[in-house]
């Protein structure tokens, strides 16, 4: 009976944050999507999110598109800012507001069909340009308000409720973020909350451009056999959803939650678990392996990275190993740019 309001009243002891407010004060109105649906799971991680790290509510401002994930922020932080914007243009709007009032907390939340469709210039440029904020993308790989058609972040090969087998291969938004700037990114279950709060805690906390790509099942329209975005089969391959931006989670999480070193930078620098010194028994890590050495050359010692030691390699007349670095976010950029044609 979603109809009904939630009570005001709260039970004298509930336990309270720092700044004095129970976990009741972070949530919104009662949610009116299918019952089961992970993107209520997703709010409710949220929800404690906000309450764990402290957050006055009216410090917060939500934005959102059109979909049923867009309809979630009036479940969560119902004393905050909202805005609900057109179809496809939540992060244009986000961006104006942020450049009226920098002192807020801006979350953006929006879906596969909003982000990756209609939307998807909007969001690589949010990205592009490292607006502060925090983007969610709840990601269930169909349209649920117009009865289940397959969005473009549906894998090739899913099959839809009805039968039919999707034949074209899906937007990553994850590999867009990652190429367009962003400088948290992260993918997650909505089924896993000991995995989401947390990495919805790092992302609030971080400074920049913070995405989270959230596997979110539809229970109406997509979550049946044959679809590689249900319940079951999510919870049978969460390590392989998680393994693609597990590495870059730890690269990045000195940067996103040690106040010491600037997240705004672009600096994509190896983490320093890739330039540890090997021992005598364990071989040297793939990032420090590349060579450009000529195959009639004979095969010299191998250097350590230059990011491992302070004294410079000499420079002699014949090729030798050049340690392998990453290359800068501009560099990517343009190679992206050239591969579209």
């Amino acid at each position: 009976m979603t109809y009904l309001a939630k009570p005001k009243l709260h039970h004298p002891t509930l336990p309270k944050n720092k700044v004095g407010y129970t976990r009741r004060d972070y949530e919104g109105k009662v949610s009116t999507l299918c019952a089961g649906c992970g993107h209520d799971s997703i709010s409710a991680a949220l929800i404690q999110a906000f309450f764990e790290l402290d957050i006055l509510p009216h410090r917060v401002a939500k934005l959102s598109g059109i979909g049923c994930s867009s309809k979630t922020p009036d479940y969560f932080l119902g004393n905050s800012h909202g805005f609900n914007t057109v179809h496809g243009r939540m992060p244009s709007v986000l961006t104006g507001a942020n450049l009226a009032n920098r002192e807020l907390i801006y979350l953006g939340v929006s879906g596969d069909g909003d982000s990756a469709s209609i939307g998807l210039g909007q969001f690589a440029h949010v990205m592009r340009r490292g607006v502060n904020m925090t983007y969610i993308l709840e990601n269930n790989g169909v349209y649920g308000l117009t009865k289940g058609q397959f969005s473009a972040t549906a894998d090739k090969g899913s099959k839809a409720k009805r039968g039919q087998v999707n034949a074209d291969a899906p937007v990553d938004t994850v590999s867009l973020a990652l190429i367009m700037g962003a400088t948290f990114v992260a993918r997650s279950f909505s089924g896993d909350k000991q995995q989401l709060i947390p990495l919805v805690k790092a992302a609030i906390a971080h400074e920049g451009a913070a995405f989270i790509d959230v596997i979110s099942p539809c229970v109406a329209f997509n979550n049946h056999p044959g679809s590689t975005k249900s319940y079951d089969y999510v919870r049978d391959h969460n390590e392989a959803v998680n393994t693609s931006t597990s590495g870059l989670r730890a690269s990045r999480s000195t940067s996103s939650t040690t106040k010491a070193t600037p997240s705004k930078s672009r600096s994509t620098t190896a983490p320093s678990s890739a330039c540890a010194k090997p021992t005598p028994t364990t071989t040297r890590p793939t990032e420090c392996k590349r060579s450009n050495t000529s195959p009639t050359t004979p095969r010299k010692a191998k250097s350590s990275p230059a990011c491992c030691t302070s004294t410079p390699t000499p420079k002699t007349s014949t090729p030798t190993s050049i340690p392998w670095r990453p290359r800068s976010t501009s560099s990517v950029r343009r190679s992206f740019v050239r591969g579209r044609g």
